[in-house]
Formats: C-alpha cells, structure tokens, sequence
C-alpha cells in the first residue's frame, strides 16, 4: 500500500490522499467503517491519475459523490474510495443548457437553473445527492427523472479514457444505467431545460420543498428512500399495512414519520440496518406477496 500512496502523492497533494478514513463522515446515513484509502481529487487528471493507479496495482475502487442513497459496511472498505465532490463541482449555464461537473449538489444545480429561470428540472432540488450520482442512477422524484432531462455525459472509462456520451448511449433505466454496467465514473454532464415563469418556478420548487420537509424524515441521518418502488404499489404504504411503522433493530427505525425511510435513530451500525431491511422484507412478502428491493446501494465489508 506504500508504493500506492507513493504513486498517488506524485499527482495529488498529500493532504487529499488520506488513509482510515472513517467513512461515517461522509455518507448521509452517518454509518460506516473506515476506507483504506480516501482519495479527493480536484481536476479531471487527478481522477484519471487515481482511476489508472488503481488498475494498474488492481485495487478496487469505488466512487463517492456526497454519500447519499448509500450503506457502507461497519467494517470498511478495501482499496479506493474516490470522493468527487466540493472539489469538482462547478455550474455554467449557456442559453437554456446546464452543464455541471459531477459533484455539484443537485439542489445547487436546481437553485441555478430557477435564478436563470429555466424550467424542468424542479423535481430535483430536494434531492440529496451529487449529479454524478443523479446520473449514474437515473434519480427522479415527484414524477420527474433525469433522463427526461439529460443531453450528454462524460464520463471516465475504467481504463482511463474520456468519452462523451448522448442520453440514449447512457442507457438511463429505472436507478440504473450504462454507467453501472460499463463501470464509467461520470465526470460532467448537460442538461437541456426550457424557459419558464420565474413565480412558477419558485411555486413548484416551495411546493416540493413543503412537500419533503413535512413528510420525509429530514431531521435524522438516512440515506433517503430505502425501498425501490415495486411495480403498482408504494413501498412505504406496504410497510405500514404491515404494521411496521417505528419498528426498531438497535439504533435503526423504521421512520415514523415516512415508513419508506430507514432511519438512524441512536448509534445505528450498518449490521442493524442490513436486519431491519430483512425483517421488513420478510414480513411484507408474507403479508402481501410482494417483494421489496432495496433502493440504498451497499458497499464495503458487512
């Protein structure tokens, strides 16, 4: 691991190659062991440089945006952790297109696009996650999805080559995407939107923003909707029907507030979580025949 770390520090200050990283300070969830090594990079060539390292030495490596939608084991990660983020996350706007780098907050970009008064892409501004992210899982919310939005993405190919891809290269599915599959790290992306009424904007941006805050479980860390949504049914509602609203495995609930959220309510360990989505699972396959997948990627050692 030193001749890595030695090779890593040729391109990338030391101060941004960290290693036992504890990875709970970095996901949504609050929950996480530590990552072997902790890269930040700030330029595409530092990605590029990390992503080559890595394949070169064949050490796994595993992208980071801002954390969310995200279960990190209680007993790390191995290899790489790439965080591309605060330090890559820069938003221009010409005519009615949007172009932002892959660590650029989606509420960042949703505050931009309604100051230009640029509509379409509103259903994303309580979304919290990066746009890397946002991409590489086609997000959506209230009825919205990225692809519906997307022109292009660049992104970095596992061997160190940058290609620009249209939406429909992308492959953009229900939280998935080519990106998955093919193993590309998104670097940047472009958004076609319209122009709009600036007071209809910012009415349908309160409306979701009123919408989130009184019924989402914003005031305690999760990784946000724990549940894909299974196909004629709400996840959450089928999780209440069950009688599982506020059910509890050590420090992880069921929220009270939204039953399609798993909370951290005191201390919880990744190992809790991983129970309660079983016994969740379970119960509501016994009820009601159907089965939930969970929507909250899992990564690391269990």
């Amino acid at each position: 691991m030193n001749t890595i770390l030695e090779e890593l520090r040729q391109k990338i200050a030391p101060e941004r190659v960290l290693t036992k990283e504890p990875m709970k300070k970095h996901t949504t969830f609050r929950i996480g062991g530590e990552a072997e090594l902790y890269i930040i990079p700030e330029t595409i060539e530092e990605v590029q440089w990390t992503v080559k390292t890595a394949r070169k030495h064949e050490i796994p490596m595993f992208i980071l945006g801002n954390g969310s939608n995200l279960l990190v084991g209680d007993r790390g990660i191995d290899g790489i952790v790439l965080q591309i983020y605060k330090n890559m996350n820069e938003i221009t706007v010409n005519g009615t297109e949007i172009t932002a780098q892959a660590g650029a907050l989606l509420s960042s970009i949703a505050r931009e696009a309604q100051n230009r008064s640029l509509t379409g892409f509103e259903f994303a501004g309580g979304i919290p996650g990066t746009f890397g992210g946002a991409i590489t899982m086609n997000a959506g919310a209230y009825g919205g999805e990225i692809i519906q939005v997307l022109k292009e993405a660049t992104v970095l190919t596992k061997e160190g080559e940058i290609l620009t891809l249209s939406a429909e290269e992308l492959e953009l599915g229900y939280r998935t995407s080519n990106v998955i599959k093919c193993g590309y790290t998104v670097l940047s992306g472009t958004l076609f939107l319209k122009e709009g009424d600036p007071s209809e904007i910012k009415k349908q941006m309160d409306e979701y923003s009123l919408a989130r805050k009184t019924k989402q479980p914003l005031e305690l860390p999760s990784a946000g909707s724990t549940f894909k949504r299974p196909e004629g049914y709400f996840a959450g509602k089928l999780i209440d029907d069950a009688g599982l609203r506020g059910y509890q495995v050590g420090g992880a609930r069921v929220s009270d507030k939204h039953c399609g959220f798993v909370v951290n309510q005191e201390n919880a360990t990744a190992k809790d979580v991983l129970q309660l989505i079983e016994d969740v699972q379970k119960t509501v396959k016994e009820k009601f025949g159907v089965d939930l997948e969970p929507e909250v990627k899992r990564v690391g050692k269990f």
